[in-house]
C-alpha cells in the first residue's frame, strides 16, 4: 500500500525546496529570526519554525505569504504546489526546466531593461558561465 504523505508534510517539502532555492539553510532558528524580520505580527519561536519544516503543523495564511514573499514563490504553489498546467517551462539546450516564480520574475525584469543594460547583464552571466568552466577544468 502506498504511503500517504500528509498535506502538513508535503507543505514542509516545498518550504524546505524553497529554502534551498532561495540559497537559504533550513535550520528552524535562522528560519525564525529571517521570518521575524519581515512579519509585522507577533513573532515566531525556532519551535514553530522547527515544527513547519517537519511537516507537523502549517502556518496561518498571514504567515503564508510572508514566507512566500520572502522565499519569491506564489504563495499558491507554497500551500498547494503547482497545479496542472500551472508551470512555467523555459526550453534550455540540455531540455525543457520549470522555472520558480523568482526566476519567471527575474526575466520579467531583465526584459523591461533597455538593450544596452540587458547587454551589461548578458557579460556579467558570461562571465560567472565561464568561471565555472575554469572551476570544473581545475
Amino acid at each position: 500500500m502506498p504511503k500517504v504523505v500528509s498535506e502538513s508534510q508535503q507543505f514542509a517539502d516545498r518550504l524546505r525546496s524553497a529554502l534551498e532555492s532561495a540559497g537559504v539553510r533550513a535550520s528552524p532558528t535562522l528560519v525564525a529570526n529571517a521570518f521575524n524580520l519581515r512579519y509585522h505580527g507577533r513573532s515566531i519561536t525556532p519551535h514553530t519554525a522547527r515544527n513547519w519544516l517537519l511537516g507537523k503543523v502549517m502556518p496561518t495564511q498571514d504567515k503564508l505569504r510572508v514566507l512566500a514573499e520572502w522565499l519569491q514563490v506564489s504563495p499558491d504553489e507554497l500551500r498547494f504546489g503547482r497545479a496542472p498546467g500551472k508551470t512555467y517551462v523555459y526550453e534550455m539546450n540540455a531540455g525543457p526546466i520549470e522555472m520558480a516564480l523568482a526566476d519567471r520574475e527575474m526575466i520579467d525584469r531583465y526584459l523591461s531593461l533597455p538593450q544596452t543594460e540587458r547587454k551589461t547583464i548578458r557579460d556579467v552571466v558570461t562571465a560567472f558561465v565561464l568561471a565555472k568552466v575554469v572551476e570544473k577544468a581545475s
